[in-house]
């Protein structure tokens, strides 16, 4: 296969000023199990559905019910229901925390007030979690989507610091991964790839 040659990025017109998130959208197992999990538990409004037989992206025949949950600042998270009954199945390769869907809410009170809520539907939630810049909480949908609340704790002032060095921890992680993949090809590594940095050292077994 040839490479494409990288265009010359200023022969392209300017990316969109991109706002916010518009929707991200996930299979549903049933419907009104998930109305009731978003609207009744964690009190985002059903506002929105579509229903059609045919995809509009692609034109497959595949009828569906498409519906929409809304956030505070007017944003949504969407489902699909395709009449099937069957949840989708998750990343095989890939560990079930990382992928995942964080909303911000207002204070800590309301991590505690929602985890109080999940609970007594019988609801298993990890944290509330320390994580330096926010806390959490995590937990699972009926569709087997992990959740995330976090509550903020960091000012604009310190996000705005940690982005200046955010492009220098990356260029050093990516120069460490491509040293890594050299001595694993060569065979003198089996070790797992680790940062440069350890952010959260509480964490480490002995570490108290």
């Amino acid at each position: 296969m040839t490479a494409t040659a990288a265009p010359d990025l200023s022969t392209l017109p300017p990316p969109a000023a991109v706002q916010q998130l518009h929707h991200y959208a996930y299979k549903a197992r049933d419907a009104e199990e998930t109305r009731h999990f978003y609207e009744d538990i964690l009190g985002l409004p059903l506002y929105h559905i579509i229903q059609s037989d045919y995809v509009p992206s692609t034109g497959e025949y595949c009828p569906y019910t498409h519906f929409f949950f809304r956030l505070q600042d007017g944003s949504f998270i969407a489902f699909f229901d395709l009449g099937d009954d069957i949840k989708a199945e998750p990343s095989p390769n890939t560990p079930a925390w990382v992928n995942h869907i964080a909303f911000r809410v207002n204070t800590v009170q309301e991590l505690e007030n929602t985890k109080a809520r999940l609970q007594a539907h019988g609801i298993e939630v990890l944290g509330v979690t320390d994580h330096h810049i926010f806390k959490s909480i995590y937990f699972f949908d009926p569709n087997g989507i992990r959740l995330e609340l976090s509550a903020q704790l960091a000012d604009a002032a310190q996000m705005a610091k940690d982005s200046t060095v955010a492009h220098a921890r990356l260029n050093a992680w990516t120069a460490r991964k491509e040293q890594w993949r050299k001595e694993r090809a060569e065979g003198t590594t089996a070790q797992a790839l680790t940062p440069q940095a350890n952010d959260r050292p509480e964490f480490v077994p002995g570490s108290a």
